[in-house]
């Protein structure tokens, strides 16, 4: 399966107006936004456990990073609440499940094999924010030679400013909304630039978004290939 998959191309989609599609799994839905391959895929979606669902055991070869939209997220290593990143590295493995039920934002098959962190923080967070533009403040969730992660708080009424982005970015709005000169975007939806963009947010309200950059270029083939 093909979806979204030429990174060359802008891809916009919001996820709200998707139809669920069932897991192989009970209790376990998926919303697909990007996706090459079956049902081990390199994939953007979003996923919805019911509540007392759980997935079996398995391996992430590709790596997977997610954050939990709403609910509680378990696994061996905790309970993620909702705002939480986790980032677990190719090779990895749990067995993921949710007693009151929980929505994610994941990434699978995205990751360098020598990209190993494993990584647990909070977009809700307060420590470990910094000034970026004017009327923008950053969260750091992770960054190598490969790719920069960040959580973007963008304040109501911001200055405009253009960005390039040589290899290209991706933009997942947690809260809130934005718009550019090519659309906008509220709660729940993704945007994917392609490499060599110029982009120019503006945020009327203020908003919460995931902002991923410098992967595109660097990103390993999908699996099967």
């Amino acid at each position: 399966m093909e979806l979204n998959s030429d990174i060359l191309m802008r891809a916009a989609v919001d996820s709200r107006e998707l139809e669920w599609i069932a897991s192989p799994l009970p209790g376990v839905d998926r919303r697909m936004l990007e996706r090459i391959g079956g049902e081990v895929a390199l994939a953007t979606s979003i996923v919805r456990y019911a509540p007392g669902s759980s997935f079996s055991a398995h391996t992430h070869g590709g790596g997977e990073e997610f954050i939990v939209l709403d609910g509680v997220f378990t696994d061996e290593t905790g309970d993620f609440p909702e705002g939480s990143y986790v980032r677990n590295p190719p090779g990895s493995h749990h067995t993921p499940s949710s007693a009151p039920g929980c929505t994610i934002f994941v990434k699978l098959w995205q990751m360098p094999r020598d990209d190993q962190a494993f990584v647990r923080l909070n977009l809700f967070q307060k420590e470990g924010w910094q000034p970026g533009h004017a009327g923008e403040e950053v969260l750091t969730l992770h960054k190598t030679v490969h790719e920069q992660v960040d959580a973007v708080r963008w304040q109501a009424g911001m200055p405009a400013h253009q960005h390039i982005y040589r290899d290209g970015a991706e933009f997942f709005v947690v809260r809130g909304g934005f718009r550019d000169e090519q659309g906008s975007y509220g709660e729940g939806a993704w945007l994917r630039l392609p490499p060599g963009s110029e982009h120019t947010p503006m945020c009327e309200d203020g908003c919460l978004v995931y902002r991923k950059t410098g992967h595109l270029t660097k990103r390993p083939p999908p699996p099967g290939d």
